[in-house]
């Protein structure tokens, strides 16, 4: 098995784990109706995606 030949520091670890954090995702107005959406998701409120009707809302239960 592979194991440390010596102990890894705690500075040295979380060197290491900079990088590891959580991003807000990307918010963005849809360009049909103007409400605040997600990027690159249908918008909940009119179901256009990238201007073109992905999904009809009258068959959405709500």
């Amino acid at each position: 098995m592979a194991n440390p030949r010596s102990k890894m520091s705690k500075t040295r670890r979380d060197k290491r784990r900079t990088h590891y954090k959580a991003v807000a995702p990307t918010l963005t107005k849809c360009s049909n109706c103007g409400a605040t959406i997600q990027m690159h998701c249908v918008c909940p409120e009119c179901g256009y995606y990238r201007g073109q009707q992905a999904v009809s809302m009258e068959n959405v239960a709500q």
